[in-house]
């Protein structure tokens, strides 16, 4: 464990430094680059319960206060619009995007008419897997994600979502129920609860082959400073001795044996294989990072990636809705990335895509690899991490997967560090990360 305890450290200092926010020097976003493929984020900050593990923008869901909101939402896609700027896709966060599901149709069916989207991708969570909501969602969202994050009962008490969202049985058979209406249905889960055992999460797993999902996404629990005393008066303390046993039990289950349930499609996203060992149809990854690195985030508290930049829309939702209104985009600051942090994103990401291209390195960054991360480079090799080390690519070994696993939940947290920032600014009792109906207990 002392290489992942390394990563872990290593990783948490180069983001705090280097993800600090500063104000937008032009107060805009720079102008779309003709010919460039970009994503459009909408996050919609709305629950009705929670989580005490989340550090996303997200508030208690009141009616009035979320439509004001998707009015302005739509509002600032016609500012971007405006400025040049045209989407293949979009994916739509939280939050829980589906919170009020007449607002959001009309927010995906002006962005189709406004730009050259081709596929909406959307997540949800159980309660709304109804015939009401899926009969609207059907031909607007391509795939669905649902954040289910286990199928025990106990640990959906503890996370204040059994009340909420149904019992594990229950969500079992919703998902079963919503599968045909999507080209894609993605179950989200979560691995290395603290009080979660290897037999609840075995349990998980086979819940998961069973349930009728195209594709499961298992990231590890992380937190960050505004959650670590919230996690653990609610979940208990962490203990990251056992994540690595848990994502080789998972990981084993779903693409182990001779006739495995799901194939890697990243290191944590798994896609359903059919009886004869083939993917039954072809799916992309429910994580818009790992398709666009250019992405364009809307709404309150979204990131946008363009560049060696992000830039961090305001977190508050009046603030937010003044600005838009008035015309401006919503940035209240940007974090420049330096070459060699650009290149371990660039290292990272591709890595989690489970194959690196060397090729494409070098035309981005005018190096090798090799040159360009040294000590990164060094590091994996010495690890035994790669199972394809040429002139060509990079592809990982078992160890090599967890040590990338590592590494890009410390780079999450970084980004969950970010967001802290941002809400640094949030006044009152919006300016803490709250807990079940936004009430403090």
């Amino acid at each position: 464990m002392l290489s992942e305890r390394m990563l872990t450290t290593v990783v948490k200092s180069m983001t705090d430094k280097t993800l600090a926010l500063h104000p937008v020097p032009t107060g805009t976003l720079p102008d779309p680059v003709p010919g460039q493929a970009y994503t459009l984020y909408v996050h919609v900050p709305f629950c009705e319960r929670l989580c005490p593990y989340c550090s996303f923008n997200r508030f208690p869901y009141r009616e009035e206060r979320a439509r004001t909101y998707f009015k302005a939402l739509r509002r600032e896609m016609q500012l971007l619009k405006d400025k040049g700027y045209d989407f293949e896709s979009a994916y739509i966060g939280g939050g829980t995007p589906t919170v009020d599901i007449d607002e959001l149709c009309e927010t995906i069916d002006l962005a189709r008419d406004m730009f050259s989207i081709k596929e909406v991708n959307s997540e949800t969570n159980p309660n709304h897997l109804i015939p009401e909501y899926l009969d609207k969602l059907k031909g607007r969202i391509q795939r669905l994600s649902v954040g289910v994050q286990s199928f025990d009962d106990g640990l959906l008490r503890q996370m204040d979502r059994y009340e909420k969202y149904g019992c594990g049985a229950e969500i079992f058979e919703r998902i079963g129920e919503a599968a045909p209406y999507f080209e894609s249905l993605n179950v989200d889960m979560i691995f290395n609860f603290p009080s979660q055992t290897e037999d609840i999460l075995i349990s998980d797993c086979e819940k998961i082959a069973l349930c009728g999902c195209h594709q499961t996404t298992f990231s590890p629990l992380y937190q960050s400073g505004a959650t670590t005393r919230k996690m653990e008066s609610v979940l208990g303390k962490m203990d990251y001795n056992k994540e690595r046993r848990f994502y080789h039990i998972l990981d084993g289950i779903l693409c182990g044996g001779d006739e495995p349930y799901f194939e890697r499609r990243t290191l944590w996203t798994f896609n359903r294989l059919d009886e004869n060992l083939e993917r039954r149809q072809h799916l992309e990854v429910d994580e818009y990072a790992v398709a666009y690195e250019e992405c364009v985030g809307i709404g309150s508290g979204s990131i946008t990636h363009l560049g060696d930049n992000l830039f961090v829309n305001t977190f508050d939702l009046e603030e937010y809705a003044d600005i838009v209104n008035a015309g401006r985009l919503p940035l209240m600051g940007c974090t420049d990335l330096p070459v060699r942090d650009l290149m371990r994103y660039k290292f990272l990401l591709q890595l989690y895509s489970l194959r690196f291209d060397k090729h494409e390195f070098e035309r981005d960054f005018g190096v090798s690899v090799e040159r360009g991360l040294p000590v990164e480079m060094a590091f994996m090799r010495a690890n035994k991490a790669f199972a394809t080390d040429n002139a060509d690519e990079l592809t990982l070994t078992p160890a090599g997967r967890y040590l990338t696993v590592v590494l890009y939940r410390q780079y999450l947290a970084g980004l969950n560090n970010l967001r802290e920032q941002a809400r640094s600014h949030l006044k009152g009792i919006e300016h803490d990360l709250l807990f079940g109906d936004g009430t403090e207990k």
